[in-house]
């Protein structure tokens, strides 16, 4: 990606898969049977389970989020910040990728805001977007009581439509449009989002999305080669 990017007003990064070489919902359920913190014999199963669910597309997002949420509601913030710090460093940093933070910096020199929006709660997902320098997020919200997370959502999942009505929300609460937007995006699940912005783009893209991307004449991107400068 060598071409000069025309100043735009919002661009959009997915998460996982996308940004970097793997998926933090899925290894934040591995970090967890890892240590000892889920019974490993039913966790490691169902974490398998829904995640090839969500690459076939198929996800009950409520089943999921109240299997990945329910571990929140019972430790306490400190014991879930240290192992949340140790899961950023051990499964997240070394599957970063050089060329995200270039497409990024590309954006934000063009004078672009920058916005990602992940289905992936906002719990494990915060300090990875701000690793990227990304000041802006749209996640999954685990609800939370007097500081103490409670296993259930608040809001709409940012999953599929609820990626796009949670999008809504934020341009009606910011005054963005998406007039010459971007969205970068590995997965078939996002083509809701893809619909809405003058520029899709697919990266590194999961089977259905290749052919969609073909159909629809989208670019098509890798981030798993050399930086993107």
């Amino acid at each position: 990606m060598n071409r000069n990017l025309t100043p735009v007003s919002l661009a959009i990064f997915d998460l996982d898969n996308t940004l970097i070489n793997g998926d933090s919902d899925y290894l934040w359920g591995q970090f967890l049977v890892e240590q000892g913190i889920v019974d490993k014999t039913y966790y490691e199963s169902e974490n398998a389970r829904f995640y090839q669910a969500y690459k076939a597309g198929t996800l009950d997002i409520r089943a999921f989020l109240a299997f990945s949420l329910a571990p929140l509601a019972t430790h306490s913030r400190k014991r879930l910040h240290e192992w949340r710090n140790r899961f950023i460093d051990e499964k997240i940093k070394p599957i970063m990728l050089p060329s995200a933070h270039g497409l990024i910096r590309r954006h934000f020199d063009a004078g672009d805001t920058l916005l990602c929006i992940t289905a992936t709660n906002s719990f494990v997902t915060e300090p990875i977007i701000a690793l990227y320098g990304i000041p802006n997020i749209l996640a999954t919200v685990p609800q939370q009581v007097n500081g103490q997370f409670t296993g259930r959502v608040t809001g709409t999942p940012c999953f599929q439509e609820g990626k796009v009505s949670n999008l809504d929300r934020w341009l009606e609460k910011t005054g963005h449009t998406l007039e010459n937007s971007w969205f970068y995006t590995d997965s078939h699940n996002d083509l809701l989002l893809l619909e809405q912005v003058d520029h899709p783009v697919a990266v590194d893209p999961d089977d259905k999305l290749r052919q969609i991307a073909a159909k629809h004449d989208w670019p098509v991107i890798s981030l798993r080669d050399q930086p993107t400068n």
